[in-house]
């Protein structure tokens, strides 16, 4: 046998050697895995689209995948920190025997050697991680208990009954009712803390048993204003809805609330109870108020084909002498435009002064002057108004007065002057939550003016009219809408050359037909110019549909005719059809309306435009 001989310092290069070979070995794989590790998640439906959705919600391998990548090792820490969370959603869907199975990269989490395997992994391709779910039997609830007292009319409002799936959605709404109708019923310090619950494993039942304190009923006490500067004290206190003695209603303080920013001097109302009664067993209730800039200043501009564009205004007092009085003064110019002979203005000064003579009642003083000249007619007026305006119920006010205008009119090559005194008297319904842009619910108004014409032509008549839209929320998701519109007037009493121009009824414009001039609907004189009728009917069919987050779509179909010493519908109607953009905004939509003409007017535009702030009804 040949033994082969290697000397001392040959052995020891060979062994250098190696050691070099592998620890780049080593260095090699451990630079070829990834950090961050890139990674996918496959969540296995379970068939219950709620419950999907929560298992993804509470995940925080997909939650934070992208914002907050980790390497290997982290990586099944965070999977396994998701398992535990799997498990609570389960639960609160009522499968307390449900297990959750995770792989890592066709590795089981479980797996001793998995933190090692990801911490090598490379970062192509991205580990692919994947949960299984075995729902197991759906636990239902057994006996629902309330173990300690309370009035006896309680008890049913719990409304959760033995036998339904056992969810925490469930059980923790019904004792928000709990706690919500002891409030309701006079006890201000009730508590009812979370419900003991019992699981039963061998049949599948959870009992719930609720322990409330519904502690002392009690009335509402003294009362407290922190925060009222400008707003007179006084003011305050009568208007409050709130009274001390009364009994202690958490909805009776919210309507207070509501009320009190109603008056639109407030920025912010916050009702605040004490945490203790006081020594005569009453609950105090301390009112934060604070208060709007008592001045604003607004402006705004629109354009239309026909009338040009409009620019207007407002400067503002909220709380003219501390109770709440606003003065508002505004001026307006309209410049260009089909309808428009030349450049015209309106200003004008409202007075308002609430609870006048008694609560939810405003009397109003309005000052208005106004040069325009239109296509139809040219006018310089003054006008006044006083009216008692009354908020009957949160969706009906009515409201009366009197009203006087001095007016001179040039139509047709002739100058007449008119002195008019008004009786007007309406009526008017609105169960909508937005001024500029409503969704959904009813606006109506009657209204009936009896008048007096003294000038080129005395005459007496009576103008009523009435009109209405409605918004239906399609899909209940506030993105298509349904909107209609509705206008019926007459005139009776006078004809229509017995009235004074601006008194008669035209059609045509964003009011009424859109794709028609502005008055240029109904009879004409002989050149072409708008005569007016004593009796119109107009409808609007329009389709809302939004887009995106801030875009939207329409399309409408307006009909509307005038009648000359007529009655409603007996004339020929016109159509006029388009199409529009919105663009929503914080204050509301920002509109723009192509519209065309179905029946074309002799002499009349192929289209008009509309740009404005807010629907177009």
């Amino acid at each position: 046998m040949r033994w082969l001989r290697i000397s001392v310092p040959t052995a020891v290069r060979w062994l250098v050697l190696s050691l070099v070979l592998l620890t780049g070995l080593a260095l090699t794989r451990r630079l070829l895995a990834a950090d961050p590790q890139p990674y996918t998640v496959a969540l296995q439906p379970t068939g219950n689209t709620a419950l999907d959705s929560a298992l993804k919600d509470s995940s925080s391998l997909i939650s934070l995948q992208k914002s907050a990548p980790v390497a290997g090792f982290a990586l099944t820490g965070r999977a396994r920190q998701d398992e535990t969370r799997f498990q609570t959603a389960l639960r609160s869907f009522g499968y307390y025997k449900a297990t959750v199975s995770t792989t890592i990269g066709g590795h089981d989490l479980n797996d001793p050697a998995l933190p090692a395997i990801v911490d090598a992994a490379p970062a192509k391709p991205a580990l692919a991680i994947a949960i299984t779910f075995a729902l197991g039997p759906r636990f239902k609830l057994g006996s629902v208990t309330i173990s300690t007292p309370v009035p006896p009319d309680i008890p049913p409002l719990l409304d959760l009954k033995p036998g339904q799936p056992a969810m925490a959605a469930d059980v923790l709404a019904a004792r928000g009712r709990l706690e919500k109708a002891l409030l309701a019923d006079g006890y201000p310090l009730a508590k009812v803390p979370e419900p003991v619950a019992i699981l039963h494993l061998d049949q599948n039942l959870l009992d719930v048993d609720f322990q409330p304190v519904a502690g002392p009923k009690a009335t509402i006490g003294p009362i407290t204003l922190n925060g009222s500067k400008g707003v007179n004290t006084s003011f305050i206190r009568r208007r409050l809805l709130l009274q001390q003695g009364e009994p202690f209603n958490p909805q009776t303080i919210e309507k207070a609330r509501q009320d009190l920013m109603a008056t639109g001097v407030f920025s912010g109302v916050r009702a605040v109870p004490a945490p203790a009664l006081d020594s005569g067993g009453q609950l105090p209730i301390a009112i934060d108020l604070t208060e709007r800039p008592q001045h604003s200043v607004d402006v705004g501009a629109g354009y239309s084909t026909d009338l040009g564009v409009n620019f207007n205004a407002g400067w503002h007092d909220r709380n003219l002498f501390g109770n709440a009085e606003q003065l508002n003064l505004t001026a307006a110019e309209q410049l260009g435009g089909d309808a428009v002979t030349r450049p015209g203005y309106a200003v004008g000064a409202q007075f308002l002064k609430p609870d006048f003579m008694m609560r939810d009642q405003t009397l109003e003083l309005d000052l208005n002057a106004i040069d325009q000249s239109l296509q139809a007619y040219n006018q310089k007026a003054l006008l006044q108004k006083i009216a008692f305006n009354r908020q009957l119920t949160p969706q009906w006010t009515a409201s009366a007065g009197l009203t006087g205008e001095q007016e001179s009119i040039y139509q047709e090559n002739a100058t007449r002057g008119y002195s008019l005194v008004g009786l007007p008297v309406s009526l008017k319904y609105d169960s909508t939550t937005s001024l500029l842009d409503p969704t959904n619910g009813i606006r109506a108004s009657l209204s009936v003016t009896p008048s007096e014409s003294l000038g080129t032509t005395d005459s007496t008549f009576f103008v009523t009219q009435v009109s209405g839209s409605t918004y239906i929320d399609v899909f209940s998701n506030g993105r298509s809408i349904l909107a209609l519109r509705g206008i019926v007037g007459q005139i009776s009493g006078a004809g229509v050359f017995g009235l004074p121009p601006d008194q008669r009824f035209y059609a045509g414009g964003s009011a009424t037909v859109r794709g028609y001039r502005y008055q240029t609907l109904g009879p004409q004189f002989r050149d072409g110019i708008p005569i007016g009728g004593t009796a119109i009917s107009a409808g609007t069919v329009e389709w809302r549909q939004r887009i995106l987050d801030n875009y939207g779509v329409v399309g409408f179909i307006d009909d509307g005719q005038v009648s000359s010493n007529g009655i409603p519908f007996a004339s020929q109607f016109h159509a006029g059809a388009g199409i529009g953009a919105r663009y929503y905004t914080s204050i509301g939509p920002i509109r723009l309306d192509f519209a065309v003409p179905v029946n074309k007017l002799p002499g009349g535009d192929a289209f008009e435009v509309y740009i404005g702030i807010g629907q177009a009804f």
